[in-house]
């Protein structure tokens, strides 16, 4: 339920940018619809540094405190953030309830992944974290395309306030039904900011930033695609929402069983699929049929990959896993952030509907890049240890396990 209501609040916006420019932006709105929506996309941007800024920073604080009372405290900023976008009035302060909605993000779906693979036991972290990734891709299939439906028929506020309601009654559920959980053992502020001093966090936490972004290049402009790019009534929108929903829930699913098996080729298909994907939404997004099936396989490739990123970095940050399981958020949304941008850069300067396709091109093959550097960096770390009888500081899986 709590990946659920996440999945709205932060996509839902993606298909509504036009609506909330119309209204809130109206004199750039009639000088320009296409450079107020691209404008208006800071939106989507806020809400990632707001998640950039409060995974590490929650997830160090709160390292010791009880995990189910951590979660009831993150949902209910969630409800704060969630009521605040529906009801401030100007642009600017909206701007700013989006980010301090962003705030909980990483931390509530690191404290929740901690939960869910503790409960699911050893052998199963991969699967616990897709678990609970879950609820997210679930919510593209149904929650975000009827939020945005909602939204453009009842106005954009109204599809904040469904936010502020599902996460209010994920608070309920979350309070009745959640087993208490207590913090890690020997957890700490210190312990967990150690995991800025690995490398191979950073290099796994590039791969997230700067790989991913290519989704986010895409998605945050569906709607632009959609009705200037292919022609085609903003009532298809929530359609194309759905079909990415169903991508990134069946890529959800088969990026946890596959990081169980092998992290690095989960990884490697990922990041091949969404290259494809990226060209060929970019080819024919002047047809509705062309992003249709190339968003579904957007969304595929792109969720194969995050399951098998947090887990790596769950591996590679050793004792400090309440970070890794938020940076891994952090991550995803400094792409989210670059690649609204870098797409509404394209947009803005008139280069049509399937430019952010290409920049996303260009950013996953940066992904990639970092991937084949962090593995070949463990497997030097891993000969030079086998050879002077050193342990690893990250204890990293075995390489036949990648």
């Amino acid at each position: 339920m709590g990946g659920f209501g996440i999945g709205a609040t932060e996509f839902v916006a993606m298909g509504l940018l036009p609506n909330i420019a119309h209204q809130l932006l109206p004199t750039a709105y009639a000088a320009s619809a296409e450079d107020a929506t691209a404008h208006a996309g800071i939106l989507i941007s806020a809400y990632a540094l707001g998640v950039v800024i409060g995974a590490p920073t929650i997830a160090a604080t709160t390292s010791r405190m009880p995990r189910k009372k951590l979660l009831l405290m993150l949902l209910a900023a969630f409800v704060v953030g969630s009521v605040a976008s529906a009801v401030l009035p100007t642009f600017g302060l909206v701007v700013l309830a989006r980010f301090v909605a962003g705030l909980p993000h990483g931390a509530y779906f690191g404290i929740a992944s901690l939960a869910a693979a503790n409960l699911m036991g050893p052998g199963n972290r991969g699967k616990g974290v897709a678990f609970v990734m879950a609820g997210l891709t679930i919510s593209n299939v149904v929650g975000v395309p009827l939020i945005t439906a909602l939204g453009q028929a009842a106005g954009w506020r109204v599809a904040y306030g469904v936010v502020a309601t599902i996460f209010a009654l994920t608070f309920i559920a979350v309070a009745i039904a959640l087993p208490h959980q207590p913090a890690a053992e020997g957890a700490s502020i210190k312990r967990e900011l150690s995991a800025f001093g690995k490398p191979q966090v950073w290099l796994v936490m590039g791969v997230g930033a700067i790989g991913f972004g290519g989704f986010f290049a895409v998605d945050s402009y569906v709607s632009t695609a959609v009705t200037q790019g292919a022609g085609a009534p903003e009532a298809v929108v929530p359609f194309v929402l759905v079909g990415i929903g169903l991508g990134m829930t069946v890529g959800n699913l088969l990026g946890g069983w596959g990081s169980d098996k092998s992290i690095g080729k989960t990884l490697v298909v990922g990041f091949t699929g969404l290259l494809v994907a990226l060209a060929g939404y970019a080819l024919t997004s002047h047809a509705i049929a062309g992003i249709f099936v190339f968003a579904f396989l957007l969304g595929t490739f792109s969720s194969m990959i995050s399951p098998a990123i947090q887990t790596r970095l769950m591996v590679v940050a050793g004792d400090s896993q309440v970070i890794a399981a938020a940076l891994n958020h952090s991550a995803f949304n400094i792409g989210n952030s670059l690649g609204a941008f870098l797409g509404g850069v394209v947009i803005a300067a008139g280069l049509g509907a399937g430019a952010p396709a290409w920049v996303g091109f260009v950013l996953a093959l940066f992904g990639i890049a970092l991937t084949a550097i962090s593995f070949a960096a463990q497997r030097r770390s891993t000969r030079r240890d086998g050879l002077t009888g050193a342990t690893p500081a990250t204890q990293p899986v075995p390489i036949a396990g990648l």
